[in-house]
């Protein structure tokens, strides 16, 4: 999950924390085209600036590609799926973080409590993941 990201107003760059991806997901994630607004909000400059991060609106919903597998993913855990992407929401019962599961590279969301439903603003990020990251082979999360 991410830690660091302003929770009052104000203008400046939001800490997200950059990932380490192996080189074929940092190739994916160089290659999303994210949208310049998500649920109404305009993007924010990022810190430290990364072609695998990014933010939109105040407080921030960040994005970070090519993360590491959630640790407490399972076969069984339970996922949502939002307009074909495979989401796995932490904590359970009333998630923050979501991390787009099943892809070649893992895509992790962070939508604060006032962006509520969080399924608008995985609706608005799923087509570029859909198009930009491949799925893995069947049974694979």
């Amino acid at each position: 999950m991410l830690a660091g990201l302003p929770a009052g107003c104000g203008a400046g760059a939001v800490q997200v924390p950059d990932t380490s991806p192996d080189p074929a997901a940092a190739r994916l994630c160089a290659g999303l085209r994210l949208p310049a607004r998500v649920h109404g909000q305009e993007r924010r400059d990022v810190e430290p600036e990364s072609p695998r991060t990014a933010a939109w609106g105040t407080p921030a919903i960040a994005l970070r590609c090519g993360v590491p597998r959630p640790p407490l993913l399972r076969p069984t855990s339970q996922l949502v799926t939002v307009n074909g992407v495979n989401w796995f929401p932490q904590p359970p019962g009333r998630p923050v973080t979501f991390t787009a599961v099943g892809r070649q590279a893992y895509v992790e969301v962070t939508v604060p409590p006032r962006y509520h439903p969080a399924g608008d603003v995985l609706v608005e990020l799923g087509d570029a993941i859909k198009t930009t990251v491949p799925e893995l082979p069947e049974g694979r999360i």
